[in-house]
């Protein structure tokens, strides 16, 4: 059995050595690349070849990649690295790096084409000046031949054991049993309707009511099919940290300390990082020096640990001296079950899809809580800069960065200069402003390499989010807009102030070529419905599966009431005040127990409260507030329990109208006190004109659908289990139009 792996993976384990240093990153965008690397091909002649596919053996490694460039007439081949800043400041653990990936495909080159010497380039091209550098070296084949084997023995011990490792994990997942012998109701056909999709090499959208175990009935068929379709990873994709921790549970009752399944949790570097004051490099952090030279004793541990959390991972790390955040980087190269946020797959330059596609990955993907894929993956393609936070740079910017800095607030001063309305849409990227960023952002680069201390705090917030901007200015489409929003008043110097944004609509375009570059992609939430809608703005396949699985809860469990004289709308909602409080204290007086009530706001749900600690002093009730942190969220939750009586305010589509599980007589009702429609405002005025544009339901896209996705979320906590009984009180009168109705759950009851 042979064990492939890509040239560029092959060299990072075997020539990467020294500190782990960011002051060169970080590195142009792919789009820079790609462009840069074509810059540099279209000026050679005529007869060179660019991308040129590559491959070789050693024992039972298969080696293959894609060399930049060969030029025949000059026996020259080429390795070309983009990049920005002073190119004198790289790191020369970059530069051995370089070497090594262009000394391999060196060999693979002379074995292909019987060359007995051969010219080896590396060409930096600085993307901001277009300017190219050589470093050129000429080797005989048979000191390139002694250097790959030298490379390939130092790899194929860790190979081997790979390979052993993938033997028996694919026997131990062929023999894998369903943990609770039974599937529970719905959960069969789920997990029927996954197995098949992985078979097929087909993508699913799955709606699947809570209460059936989804999380389960995902990871398990998903798994058993690892051997037949001979998949490398497995990706569970999350919005939440409590969707992480579903998974590691699922996965702990599948498999055991004995199992060959190596599952990695990835954290968020903010919440992994052990010296937050400290920059990322050699000269500032303690876990950063000489990273890459314990980095293969710690990756060695490591895979010796199954389940791989955040406790495991910092365990091992502090073990070995290196930074926890950056060692996960390394491992999810070498897990099986990855379990990490959405962004990890689908964001601009996420880890997880750019590993699949240099190493050829076959993989499967998993993607929790679906629904909340199409804000996120708008939030991942939008951008936002706000002049003030510039302007706030020039009492303390260094003096080199004095002149590209002001060279961005005069294109900004151009750019709104004659606007007048408070919002507005551009019509197209201000290129102007856009080269000045990408200036500043170039200069900021070079400046970083030369302070091993770092960056001001509020210098590199800046410098990210102009980065972040230029990047998406690049990919801007009609899956987007960018407008100006003029900030009320003038600044000291009497001078306008204003954001600008770029705002994804349709994240499709982004999201679409990360779901077909999995084998299987599953999508599955309680709330996927209407089908097309999220077909259409999540990018999923024309030729993708849906399934849509029986609930297994029974009409009769719940008690659906529909309050049909109160409105919702915010001209009415002083007058829904005595009603919502009335009804709210005639269900507790009729059943006392615990309840859940979700409002649109926060002010609307404080003055519900309000009125009712005036009227009903005796009724207990505690509140969601603003900017809860954990500890408080827990201690609402907390209050929920067999045999306390109260309510519950919550905001809809916050922390509490999802994810949250209350079976029993922790929950026993809830009052949805509005549709969720988002806010009429000139920005989503502006989404629904561009969504009518592109799906002719500028409306329903905009506004109906992901506001009732929000409602039936929330009435969701009430039965969790097919013993739950409860009741949910519909409040507002468009509950009863037929367009409403016809978007919630098939299994509910008519509305009393």
């Amino acid at each position: 059995m042979s064990y492939r792996v890509a040239v560029r993976a092959l060299c990072e384990i075997t020539a990467k050595q020294g500190d782990l240093d960011l002051r060169f990153t970080p590195s142009p965008t792919a789009l820079e690349g790609v462009a840069g690397h074509a810059t540099v091909t279209a000026r050679r002649g005529n007869g060179y070849e660019r991308e040129v596919t590559l491959e070789g053996r050693y024992g039972s490694l298969h080696v293959r990649g894609r060399a930049d460039g060969y030029d025949p007439g000059k026996n020259r081949l080429e390795e070309i690295k983009t990049y920005r800043g002073d190119l004198d400041r790289q790191p020369a653990n970059h530069r051995h790096l370089h070497w090594a990936q262009a000394k391999v495909y060196g060999w693979l080159l002379c074995e292909a084409r019987y060359l007995q010497t051969l010219d080896i380039a590396l060409v930096y091209f600085d993307v901001v000046t277009q300017k190219e550098t050589l470093l050129v070296e000429t080797f005989s084949a048979d000191d390139l031949q002694n250097f790959f084997e030298a490379q390939c023995k130092f790899f194929i011990a860790w190979a081997e054991q790979e390979l052993a490792h993938r033997a028996e994990r694919d026997q131990a997942l062929r023999d894998l049993a369903f943990p609770y012998g039974e599937f529970r109701s719905g959960q069969r056909q789920l997990a029927e309707a996954v197995y098949k999709a992985v078979c097929t090499g087909t993508h699913l959208m799955a709606q699947a009511p809570t209460g059936i175990g989804k999380t389960l009935a995902t990871l398990f068929p998903q798994l058993k099919a690892f051997p037949g379709q001979q998949l490398d990873k497995l990706f569970f994709l999350t919005a939440k940290t409590s969707g992480r921790q579903l998974a590691l549970d699922a996965l702990k009752s599948l498999s055991s300390d004995s199992t060959p399944l190596r599952v990695l949790e990835l954290i968020a570097r903010d919440k992994a990082c052990e010296h937050p004051d400290k920059a990322c490099n050699g000269e500032s952090c303690p876990l950063a020096r000489g990273f890459y030279d314990r980095l293969s004793a710690a990756r060695a541990d490591a895979v010796t640990r199954p389940f791989l959390d955040k406790a495991t991972l910092r365990e091992v790390a502090l073990a070995h001296g290196i930074c926890p955040y950056y060692l996960s980087q390394e491992l999810a190269r070498w897990a099986d079950v990855v379990i990490g946020d959405y962004n990890y797959y689908f964001d601009l330059s996420a880890l997880l899809y750019s590993l699949t596609l240099l190493n050829e990955w076959h993989v499967g993907v998993l993607v929790d809580e679906a629904h909340n894929l199409l804000e996120r993956g708008r939030s991942m393609y939008s951008a936002e800069l706000d002049v003030r936070n510039i302007r706030k740079l020039r009492k303390t910017l260094p003096m080199i960065l004095k002149r590209p800095v002001e060279r961005v607030l005069r294109g900004w001063s151009d750019l709104h200069r004659d606007q007048v309305d408070a919002y507005q849409v551009l019509p197209d990227i201000p290129y102007k402003l856009i080269n000045a960023l990408q200036q500043a952002v170039s200069a900021i680069t070079e400046y970083m390499s030369e302070e091993p201390a770092g960056l001001d705090p509020s210098l590199l917030s800046a410098y990210f989010d102009a980065m972040h901007f230029c990047r998406l200015a690049e990919e801007f489409g009609e899956h987007s807009l960018i407008d100006c929003t003029l900030v009320p008043g003038l600044d000291r110097n009497g001078t306008k102030a204003s954001v600008l944004c770029i705002r994804n609509v349709l994240p499709a375009p982004f999201l679409a070529p990360r779901i077909r570059q999995a084998r299987s992609c599953v999508l599955f939430s309680a709330t996927l419905a209407p089908q097309r809608f999220y077909a259409d703005t999540l990018g999923v396949p024309l030729n993708h599966v849906w399934i849509d699985v029986e609930s297994p809860f029974r009409a009769e469990q719940l008690q659906v009431r529909l309050a049909r004289n109160i409105s919702t709308r915010y001209r009415d909602r002083y007058a829904s005040l005595q009603p919502i409080v009335d009804l709210l204290a005639e269900q507790y007086r009729e059943r006392p127990g615990n309840y859940l009530a979700f409002f649109s706001s926060f002010d609307y749900l404080q003055q519900v409260t309000a009125l009712l600690s005036e009227q009903h002093p005796d009724l207990p009730y505690w509140e969601q507030t603003r900017s809860m942190q954990e500890a408080a969220r827990v201690a609402f939750l907390e209050r929920f329990t067999e045999q306390s009586r109260g309510i519950g305010f919550a905001v809809l589509g916050g922390a509490f109208s999802e994810g949250i599980d209350l079976p029993g007589k922790r929950l026993i009702g809830a009052f949805v006190a509005t549709l969720g429609l988002p806010q009429v405002n000139p920005v989503n005025e502006q989404m629904k004109a561009r969504m009518d544009q592109l799906f002719g339901a500028g409306y329903d896209y905009t506004y109906l659908f992901p506001g009732l996705q929000k409602v039936v979320q929330a009435a969701g906590r009430v039965i969790r289990t097919t013993e739950d009984a409860g009741t949910l009180h519909l409040i507002d009168d468009r509950f009863a139009r037929s367009q409403v109705r016809r978007l919630l759950p098939g299994w509910w009851p008519r509305p009393a």
